[in-house]
């Protein structure tokens, strides 16, 4: 990269000769013919592959075979029918289609070519339709026109294939493997993208793999920690590997905007929206799903944005983002949407709908899946004026039985919680009052595994007060709410923090408050991984307040601040918690680590600083029978890593005696320099005190010297009268 020049160069040659870098259009800008000024593209290999495929002209023409052999008069039918058939896959060009005939009998040869607009329309076709039984005699046989080039070279006699020697692939979860049991975080600050170890033993972080201008919008890594994703004009790419960061597979899909990975990294699913060149003309969305290992498209779904915005907030240009949401569980099985009235459930296998029908529910708000088995959560609102009420319910999927549901009455707004182990699901629900002029919160707590699902019902002890966070103990039977009295006086009140426990004191399966922490500067929750220990955060109007607390002790560990921190992540692991601050802000860039009692370990500052990641683990493959036995014999465990803490220390201890001994020999090179100058000059000094030949202030003597000075001189004219 050193013929390319970095952001800063760019900028200030801009600055240089007067141009406004806000307002060039860098898509709009087309370089001379074989120009690229030193910057050579990774994705060079797909224009060539490109070009390859334009330069032969057939890429785009599918050759259907097996079709019916049908006279003349028959022939317009045929084509109707085959148009329809693949007019449902791509758009066919005006003079894309062609069914020969034979001149003898004038009835068709069986087979007909088929043009797309793209190469990637007709690769889909052949996919979607070789083998497809028009009939009971009639079997598609679908291949691409270029393939007959290939077909024809075939060799009149077999020979057999060279056996080329297995070569292993590169260990994708080598990083799992590291002797200090470290973990791994990706950041984006200015065009450099950093993958680095947290050395938190040495109180600071290990560079791993760095690399300029590695995406154009932002990087992700996969749910398991595999793949890491990056973003860029023609699509999207993966890349991993042992010791350094190799490309493992790409995804073309030009102009892609957003990604998002199924729960067991089987699949990665692509959206982009092409301004159309009509003003009049609606965006044309474009969401393809992946095959992650082969890079191969699955399923893409094409429309408007009005066709992808049904329910939910966020996302872009009124898409609710992620449009598809994955059943939990590393199977990757089932996906849905949501549509009017409808959620369509699709099976991985075929990627066609569960029983080729959507499920039909009137005036469907909002759905989630459970985080571990495939059951579906489906909020609908009242109708009919309150005549019919909201309900929530629980439908198990593929069979659509509906487990469990609950009528819901006054209901203003209703969200769904699922705790990470799928054992409990809470809808916070906001309901009117008798006046209807305001609403009070409750909570409908679901216990999933239990028997014929019982849900209990949770009010906070002041109606006035409005939920403003709430999160569950992750793989705990716990969770935190924050909530604050809106009718006070105050104007900016400190909201209270309540710990409730879906275990009672005897363990009855009543959910039962642990204990309020009044008044605290917080407006969000972090749980630990691990679960036990949270971060009660007050960001934006509280300025990057912490407080991290034991739940088991229900006692503060630490309070600390981090100014303007717009972003808290814990490690995997639960041991450390990184705090951030983007871009958002102009000034103090950058990250803090903290371990998870709140000592802060070390501080990276970074101007232009976009993302912080850590480097998610999969689950451990440990029994919790395992886990429970090494957490009783943890201090056996311990040892070894004690030891390795204290040899570290020691190491860091003697690397600072050896910083406070150079300093110690240089500040004593520095003196001895200075008496020798003030020996050499000892004889100019002498001349200067007019002979005065001692340099001790203290053989001065004292004597007392007046001195007359003239402070002003003024005149003044008098008269003298006789």
């Amino acid at each position: 990269m050193g013929d390319v020049m970095v952001l800063n160069d760019i900028e200030a040659t801009a600055a240089r000769i007067g141009i406004d870098l806000s307002q060039v259009d860098l898509d709009s800008i087309r370089l001379p013919p074989g120009e690229n000024f030193g910057i050579i593209s990774d994705d060079e290999d797909i224009y060539q592959e490109e070009n390859s495929e334009l330069d032969s002209g057939f890429g785009n023409i599918i050759v259907v075979d097996n079709l019916p052999v049908v006279p003349k008069e028959k022939y317009e039918k045929l084509e109707n029918v085959i148009r329809k058939i693949y007019s449902q896959i791509g758009l066919i060009k005006d003079d894309g289609f062609w069914m020969p005939l034979d001149p003898e009998t004038q009835k068709t040869l069986g087979y007909c070519f088929i043009e797309y607009n793209t190469p990637q329309e007709a690769e889909l076709a052949k996919e979607k339709t070789h083998g497809y039984k028009l009939d009971r005699s009639h079997i598609f046989a679908v291949s691409m026109f270029d393939d007959f080039d290939r077909f024809m070279k075939v060799p009149d006699q077999w020979a057999p294939p060279e056996s080329n020697p297995y070569n292993p692939g590169e260990n994708l979860q080598q990083w799992l493997t590291d002797e200090k049991a470290r973990d791994q975080l990706v950041i984006r600050a200015g065009s450099d993208t950093e993958v680095l170890w947290n050395d938190a033993r040495h109180l600071k972080p290990e560079p791993v793999y760095k690399r300029a201008f590695w995406t154009e919008s932002f990087v992700q890594w996969s749910p398991l920690g595999t793949y890491l994703a990056t973003i860029h004009r023609q699509g999207a790419a993966v890349w991993g590997g042992a010791s350094t960061f190799n490309r493992l597979m790409r995804y073309a899909h030009p102009q892609v905007r957003l990604i998002d990975f199924s729960p067991g990294e089987k699949y990665l699913v692509t959206y982009s929206s092409h301004e159309p060149s009509n003003p009049r003309d609606a965006n044309r969305v474009v969401i393809n799903i992946f095959d992650v290992r082969t890079g191969k498209v699955m399923r893409d779904f094409k429309g408007t944005p009005d066709d992808f915005a049904i329910g939910g907030t966020g996302g872009v240009a009124g898409v609710s983002w992620p449009v598809f949401k994955w059943a939990g569980g590393k199977d990757d099985k089932y996906f849905a949407r949501m549509g009017k009235n409808v959620i369509s459930v699709y099976e991985t296998e075929t990627f066609s709908l569960v029983d080729k029908k959507s499920m039909k529910v009137e005036n469907v708000m909002d759905f989630s899946w459970s985080p571990t088995d495939p059951i579906l959560a489906l909020f609908v609102p009242e109708l009919g004026g309150g005549n019919q009420p909201a309900r929530v319910s629980l439908v198990q999927i593929p069979n659509k039985e509906e487990l469990r549901q609950k009528n819901l009455f006054s209901v203003s707004d209703c969200k769904m919680y699922w705790q990470s182990n799928g054992e409990y699901l809470a809808v916070k629900v906001d309901r009117y009052t008798k006046t209807k002029k305001s609403t009070y919160t409750g909570f409908e707590l679901f216990r999933i595994k239990e028997r014929d699902i019982p849900i209990e019902v949770l009010e906070l002890e002041n109606k006035n007060d409005k939920i403003i966070a709430f999160a569950w103990e992750p793989k705990g039977h716990r969770f935190a709410v924050i909530h604050c009295d809106n009718t006070s006086s105050n104007n900016n009140p400190r909201p209270d923090v309540s710990f409730y426990s879906m275990r009672s004191g005897h363990n009855t399966g009543r959910v039962s408050k642990l204990t309020t922490l009044k008044g605290k500067q917080a407006n969000a929750l972090f749980w630990s991984p691990s679960g036990r220990f949270i971060i009660l955060a007050g960001l934006k109007g509280f300025n990057g307040q912490l407080e991290f607390y034991n739940v088991d002790e229900l006692e503060t560990m630490a309070t600390a601040e981090h100014f303007m921190a717009t972003d808290i992540e814990w490690d995997p692991t639960g041991r450390y918690v990184a705090t951030a601050v983007t871009s958002v802000h102009e000034m103090e860039n950058g990250f803090n680590i903290w371990s998870f009692n709140g000592k802060l370990l070390y501080r990276i500052l970074k101007d232009h600083f976009f993302q912080f990641l850590w480097r998610p683990r999969p689950p451990s493959f440990l029994t919790p029978e395992k886990e429970e036995e090494i957490a009783k014999n943890l201090k056996k465990y311990s040892k070894k890593y004690e030891a390795e803490d204290q040899d570290v220390s020691m190491f860091l201890s003697e690397q600072d005696r050896e910083k406070r001994r150079m300093l110690k020999e240089e500040w004593e090179k520095w003196v001895a320099e200075w008496k020798r100058l003030h020996e050499e000059d000892k004889l100019e000094r002498q001349k200067l005190r007019e002979g005065e030949a001692s340099d001790e202030e203290e053989e001065y003597e004292a004597k007392d010297i007046e001195v007359e000075e003239i402070l002003d001189v003024s005149e003044e004219v008098v008269s003298f009268e006789d």
